[in-house]
């Protein structure tokens, strides 16, 4: 059954494409970067991973390599059909509610830039609900010149291409980004909205959630330990 896309977003070529413009057979054919080992060396050996928004597991599966226990939730059953290893969890992140706490709780893939920032706000939500006391949210925000450096082209060793044509501001502070992906057999193209995040943007976001950012993981500052606030 094909699912109604948001308002906002579009995806199109071969295969499902997931309400926000996400191809699962895309997401299937990226390498994995070095997120896991960014993530490995932030949380404890073994530590509990809840995952939100894993798609088809491109971190899930380095992470359970690695001896990390996972539970990957995301609201696409297309997207978890590829997930191998883990528990998974079919549910829009801002509504879940598993009643338990994890070591670690992952948002990566930029959602903390939703477009709609009650979205956002929910996401977070769900993260400071779900962690353990004394363990960590890690976030993975967009790098610095995300928005400016446009249009620009990545080639991957892997033989496609990345093309980011356009982010075109939409009003209220978001963005509409119109992406390429381009394979020797397929191509795939998504557009979304997002929200760039000033510094003090990104801590006041993490404050109505009741989380502070604690640690920057990376050089660029796109990966950012958060705790709860006051613990």
């Amino acid at each position: 059954m094909e699912m109604r896309m948001r308002e906002g977003y579009e995806g199109t070529g071969p295969g499902a494409i997931t309400p926000d413009g996400c191809a699962v057979e895309l997401y299937s054919r990226l390498p994995v970067g070095p997120e896991p080992d960014v993530i490995a060396g932030a949380v404890p050996a073994g530590a509990r991973i809840l995952e939100l928004g894993c798609g088809v597991g491109r971190m899930t599966h380095p992470l359970l390599e690695r001896g990390f226990r996972v539970t990957a939730v995301d609201e696409s059953a297309e997207m978890l059909e590829r997930v191998r290893g883990a528990r998974t969890v079919h549910s829009p992140i801002e509504r879940l509610e598993l009643g338990e706490t994890f070591d670690v709780v992952l948002l990566a893939s930029f959602l903390v830039h939703a477009g709609d920032a009650e979205v956002r706000r929910g996401l977070l939500r769900a993260c400071a609900r779900h962690v353990a006391p004394g363990g960590s949210v890690l976030i993975q925000r967009e790098g610095a010149d995300y928005h400016t450096d446009v249009p620009r082209e990545r080639v991957d060793p892997h033989g496609f291409s990345v093309r980011i044509r356009s982010s075109t501001p939409v009003g209220e502070g978001v963005n509409s980004v119109h992406v390429e992906y381009e394979f020797p057999d397929a191509v795939w193209t998504q557009t979304f909205l997002a929200r760039p995040l000033s510094e003090e943007q990104f801590g006041e976001a993490l404050g109505e959630a009741g989380l502070r950012a604690d640690r920057v993981l990376t050089g660029d500052g796109v990966w950012v330990r958060a705790v709860v606030d006051g613990g």
